[in-house]
């Protein structure tokens, strides 16, 4: 309507023309406000005072899934529960609108989704209820995501109760981890992977009489300024080599051994750990045992000696006539008397190693000799057992090597022994000779009993005999590889053996043909 033609129709000068205008602008209201509820994209409906759906906009049929012809003239409880649309339309009728309800709407395919309701009643002329329109908003994508933030907020909470838990764990086993390192019974030091020091437990602090205070950070060369740690500093070298249960002298009377442990985390070095543990007390007693062994052995071998003469003197008539009877008691008490004298002789010679006053005396030796004396002295066990002996050499013309020959020989000799003692009778023994350009090797195989897997380990221990050896030969003092190994140790040589129970062993021992320094 253009101005001039409401200014008419306010003076009244068209009665006929005022009525058509304002049924054109009823029928343009009309039409704006189909145009609205049509183009509005929230979902509106018009529901009757009887709970019938009227009017549906476009909006309202794509979120129901109803179309309009199959929803028009339908019960609101068809789309909606029964109890919550009623209760909706009493509060609406009541109280003249209704915002922002949560209700549940049951789609045409089934499914229900959350939506939030606006209601609001709409009267006629007379201001009579003739209705109430419901415009509702779908939740489901809101509450889906609030779902899902309550889901993210939950596995949050759970993630970071779990990362209080793991960092509560993580401190108890710090705090156990150090109880342990500040109450272990070593003394304990760590470099870092730049041989900067950065642990020290009391025990070592109280080994050096230093304070970790002023030394955790330091570099191993400001460690080794320290006069507790200098030496300690020296012995394990500027880069820390590498150290498994080495004997380290502080002092008198006080000895530590040392062992370094390359630290790793994830295949990663991460440093070394330097393990101090007190053997002074074991030292002791070692030393002790060993003076009380070397003091009985000398007591012992003056009168065992002079029994041993005396019975020969006897055996040779040279007291007198001896029956053959008495002859063979003589003799049996004369071999018994000379187990007891090697014994006595093997016991000295453990003192002397365990002291360090068993010397060698090196010069040149012919091996092949020395092996050749070593097998005279055996033989007779060899004879007693009817053992085929095989001596096997790379060459006739001699093999020189720098040694003590007495005492390579007593290894030999022993070997051979050995062999001898636990083959059954009519067994092999091998001992071969192999030159090569830098070493001697020698070798004693046999075909006997053997040794167990779980006792190889110890073979060369003092005092140690597996348990098939002491059956086969009770008597014996478990001595003579234990000294054999610290012999060819001491002349720079290596000892070792490979056997399999029941199949023999063999066992052998290299030598360095170059100049061994006299000691």
């Amino acid at each position: 309507m253009n101005p001039f033609d409401f200014k008419r129709l306010i003076k009244g000068e068209d009665k006929d023309k005022k009525i058509s205008l304002l049924l054109t602008d009823l029928a343009s209201l009309e039409d704006y406000i189909n145009d609205l509820l049509n183009f509005s994209p929230l979902p509106i409906c018009f529901v009757s005072p009887l709970g019938v759906i009227l009017e549906t906009n476009p909006a309202f049929e794509k979120t129901s899934g109803f179309p309009s012809e199959e929803i028009i003239g339908e019960s609101v409880e068809k789309i909606f529960d029964k109890q919550e649309i009623a209760r909706l339309a009493k509060e609406t009728f009541s109280q003249g609108l209704v915002a922002a309800k949560e209700i549940s709407l049951l789609k045409k395919d089934g499914s229900t989704i959350i939506t939030q309701v606006f209601t609001r009643v709409r009267v006629d002329e007379q201001s009579r209820s003739i209705g109430y329109f419901l415009g509702l908003f779908d939740l489901s994508g809101i509450k889906k995501t609030e779902e899902e933030l309550r889901k993210i907020q939950e596995a949050l909470l759970n993630i970071l109760e779990d990362t209080e838990e793991a960092r509560k764990r993580a401190e108890e086993e710090k705090d156990k981890t150090q109880a342990i390192i500040t109450n272990f019974t070593d003394g304990l030091l760590f470099f870092d992977k730049n041989h900067n020091l950065a642990l020290i437990n009391p025990k070592a602090e109280g080994f050096f009489d230093i304070d970790k205070e002023k030394l955790i950070g330091k570099s191993i060369k400001e460690v080794s300024a320290y006069p507790g740690l200098s030496q300690l500093v020296a012995f394990l070298g500027k880069e820390i080599k590498k150290v498994s249960r080495k004997e380290f002298i502080v002092r008198e009377n006080f000895i530590l051994e040392v062992s370094v442990i390359s630290m790793k985390a994830n295949n990663v070095d991460i440093g070394d750990l330097v393990v101090l543990h007190d053997v002074s007390r074991e030292k002791t007693v070692e030393r002790l045992k060993t003076e009380f062994v070397s003091l009985a052995a000398h007591q012992l071998r003056t009168p065992l000696s002079a029994i041993k003469w005396s019975i020969q003197m006897i055996l040779d008539g040279d007291l007198g006539r001896v029956a053959q009877e008495q002859k063979n008691i003589l003799g049996k008490t004369y071999q018994s008397n000379e187990r007891m004298i090697n014994l006595i002789n093997d016991l000295l010679n453990l003192a002397r190693i365990e002291e360090g006053k068993y010397v060698i005396s090196p010069a040149p030796v012919d091996i092949i000799k020395t092996c050749e004396e070593a097998i005279d002295i055996v033989s007779e066990s060899m004879r007693g057992k009817n053992i085929k002996f095989t001596f096997i050499k790379s060459t006739e013309k001699p093999i020189k090597v720098f040694a003590d020959e007495e005492k390579l020989k007593l290894v030999i000799q022993n070997l051979l022994d050995n062999a001898f003692k636990y083959t059954p009778k009519g067994g092999r023994v091998v001992l071969s000779l192999k030159e090569t350009l830098k070493n001697v090797r020698v070798e004693v195989k046999d075909n006997g009993m053997g040794i167990a897997k779980n006792e190889q380990d110890r073979v060369f221990s003092k005092f140690f005999r597996t348990r098939e050896a002491v059956l086969a030969e009770p008597a014996g003092s478990g001595l003579g590889l234990y000294m054999a190994k610290n012999i060819i140790e001491s002349h720079n040589g290596q000892i070792g053996f490979v056997s399999e129970e029941g199949k023999g062993t063999t066992f052998y021992f290299t030598m360095p043909k170059k100049d061994l320094k006299p000691v």
